[in-house]
């Protein structure tokens, strides 16, 4: 059973099956009934190719059981940015967090301006992975879906909350 202050690892697929990144570390902040938040610092990245370096910043990520996305919020020195994950729901398997990446992101700015990252990327992997007609509705309803609840600031864009969950994160390392 996960429980808030539990260290987990975070591991993102591709929808063949190939581990496509590991994060190192993630400290549990909260545990909703359909979401997850965890936070770290400086953690650690693995590539598929095996290269790997360190955040350059806190973060706060929201998974959520419901919705295929999950929302990175990036405590920059220049401001609050957000990197969001067009993905599946997260899964928990012993102490690592998974979910399937589909490469359409959404890049959230300070000033609130944000951008459709990797359409490419996207309609690259949906050829060469087969994606089917009913994966690409849902990637694309999810993705509106998620422009809508930040146009709306909520859910992990309503002001304050990353601020808020990353004082957590500092209070559960002490």
């Amino acid at each position: 059973m996960i429980q808030v202050g539990d260290k987990l690892k975070i591991e993102c697929y591709k929808h063949n099956g190939y581990l496509d990144q590991t994060s190192e570390e993630a400290v549990v902040l909260e545990i909703g009934p359909d979401y997850l938040i965890v936070a770290n610092d400086r953690t650690k990245l693995t590539e598929h190719d095996g290269r790997s370096h360190r955040t350059n910043e806190p973060a706060v990520l929201f998974f959520y059981k419901n919705h295929w996305f999950n929302v990175i919020g990036q405590l920059k020195n220049t401001g609050l940015f957000y990197y969001c994950n067009i993905a599946t729901p997260y899964i928990i398997d012993g102490r690592t967090i998974k979910y399937i990446d589909y490469d359409l992101d959404l890049r959230v700015f300070p000033d609130g301006s944000f951008r459709i990252l990797d359409r490419n990327e996207y309609h690259y992997h949906r050829k060469k992975m087969h994606y089917s007609k009913e994966l690409n509705t849902i990637i694309e309803k999810e993705l509106s879906n998620l422009i809508e609840i930040k146009k709306a600031n909520q859910g992990p864009f309503i002001p304050n909350v990353v601020e808020r969950y990353y004082q957590k994160f500092i209070e559960l390392h002490q």
